[in-house]
């Protein structure tokens, strides 16, 4: 459900202005070819949010623990962070220049508490949203006019956009999902049982074991490790999340192209880049009948159900490139 007006493909008003303005339409058209999906822009947004965290130092998952100048520099990394991505120009009285046009870009956390400076008038603006707790995310398109902004006397000038003009803003991706911060949405029982090990690797190994069938961000990796080679700890080797849980039968997939097809053929989650999933499978028996399974170590495979007792499991499949999906 939308929260406060209706997406681009339904708002005539945002549609009809956007095919109005020529150089608006170019943007649009520029950052659509850019990231067809939102999903790149998806990943730069949990990027931020993580950095912001800082969980490897801090420990932290819960954007409400972030200090106020914390959040006050989240627009500041956000701008960073996507001119990075996307390799965007820099503009001369805006942010950027995309497709060669001036446009500046808004962040907030607060659905419709984008901040408009007085140089950003008569230009068009990127205005972002995000909010962690939610999982979901906006971005879209609006020509600055000074009739569409709400009077204020903040030092800098800087002014919102009034509640009856959002209907105005040109969505290209609206109320679409962020990759989850697990360990927010785990239950505080189940997030004390992993975060209350003594070491990174017990936390790493206990977060893969507890948290099945759901895509974990590098976030969350780093935030429980709270070491710098915390991706280490998952990988094959003795005493690493791997090959600890391979014994009780769980596999843990990351990005590439040959563990992305182990979880789709078995229908799992697939993870994309940045993330890892955990499962635990079963050699494939009658009982299975019906289920999706796959081939490894020259065995068929399937999901483990509850009533299968554990059994160690097989080796995921060498890989040698990420898949960028």
């Amino acid at each position: 459900m939308l929260p406060l007006d209706l997406s681009a493909a339904s708002n005539t008003v945002a549609v009809a202005l956007a095919e109005s303005d020529s150089e608006l339409v170019a943007v649009r058209e520029h950052l659509q070819q850019l990231d067809p999906l939102g999903e790149r822009f998806a990943r730069v947004l949990r990027d931020t949010i993580d950095q912001l965290l800082n969980g490897e130092v801090t420990g932290r998952y819960d954007w409400k623990t972030l200090s106020k100048t914390e959040k006050t520099h989240a627009g500041s990394i956000v701008e960073i962070n996507l001119q990075r991505e996307f390799a965007f120009d820099d503009g001369d009285a805006t942010d950027y220049r995309i497709a060669g046009i001036q446009v500046d870009c808004k962040y907030s956390q607060q659905f419709g508490g984008w901040m408009i400076p007085p140089e950003a008038e008569n230009h068009i603006c990127l205005l972002v949203w995000a909010d962690d707790e939610k999982s979901r995310w906006s971005a879209g398109l609006l020509r600055i006019r000074p009739e569409l902004l709400n009077k204020g006397n903040n030092r800098d000038r800087k002014l919102t956009i009034k509640a009856e003009h959002r209907n105005r803003i040109y969505w290209l991706w609206r109320d679409a999902s962020l990759p989850e911060n697990v360990l927010l949405h785990l239950g505080p029982a189940t997030r004390d049982k992993i975060l209350g090990l003594p070491s990174g690797q017990a936390r790493v190994i206990e977060l893969f074991r507890r948290v099945q069938l759901r895509p974990i961000g590098r976030g969350v990796v780093r935030t429980v490790a709270q070491q710098s080679d915390y991706m280490a700890r998952v990988r094959e080797a003795k005493g690493r999340a791997r090959t600890v849980l391979r014994e009780e039968g769980i596999l843990i997939p990351g990005h590439y192209s040959s563990h992305q097809a182990v979880a789709r053929a078995l229908g799992a989650p697939v993870p994309r880049v940045g993330e890892l999933v955990s499962f635990r499978v079963a050699e494939a028996a009658a009982r299975h009948e019906g289920l999706p399974r796959v081939i490894l170590d020259n065995r068929a495979w399937v999901l483990a159900t509850p009533e299968d007792p554990p059994q160690a499991a097989p080796f995921l499949p060498k890989h040698t490139e990420k898949n960028r999906d």
